[in-house]
């Protein structure tokens, strides 16, 4: 009966930790491409916070690329555990994350458990898709623009009002 009682236990614990292996390895399984055959100008983000009570605060997020061909299409960007879709807007991307707090005041948002990446504050990583397989891409250095202000609520990237700000990073438009 005792030996009985080992095996089961024995079992369980194996279970648990093969378990937690798998997990774990499929999160970290994602891995990027470097180097890849398109090429990202510095990005830079941008805080925001809403006038009103349940808008709450985000990140606006700007990529350039260059020299990308047909066959790739950009597809989102994740940065401060914030998944976002990027959006082709006067030949740059552009990508609205918002913080799932609705107050005014921004703070990170915790990381889920199906979040794939490990980053830093300063890092993001962007999906693209080339010849119908998805490939990630890391940039190790995010610039910061002043935040702003949206006074009556969240911004929307497909926004065709003039009246709408967000900051811009247009630098010589060299396409090295």
């Amino acid at each position: 009966m005792e030996l009985l009682k080992k095996i089961c236990y024995a079992t369980i614990f194996i279970g648990i930790i093969a378990t937690t292996l798998q997990c774990a390895s499929s999160k970290e399984g994602t891995t990027f491409e470097t180097p890849t055959s398109f090429k990202v100008k510095p990005v830079s983000f941008q805080e925001w916070y809403a006038g009103i009570k349940v808008g709450g605060a985000g990140i606006n997020v700007f990529v350039s690329v260059v020299n990308r061909s047909q066959d790739i299409v950009i597809d989102s960007i994740y940065f401060r555990n914030l998944k976002g879709k990027l959006v082709e807007k006067n030949d740059k991307y552009q990508a609205i994350l918002k913080n799932k707090s609705r107050h005014y005041t921004f703070n990170n948002t915790e990381k889920s458990n199906n979040y794939p990446f490990t980053l830093t504050d300063n890092e993001c990583a962007i999906s693209y898709i080339e010849n119908g397989q998805k490939k990630y891409h890391k940039i190790t250095e995010v610039n910061e623009v002043a935040g702003i202000f949206y006074e009556n609520g969240p911004p929307s990237i497909y926004e065709s009002s003039s009246t709408s700000i967000l900051a811009t990073t247009d630098d010589d438009d060299d396409d090295e």
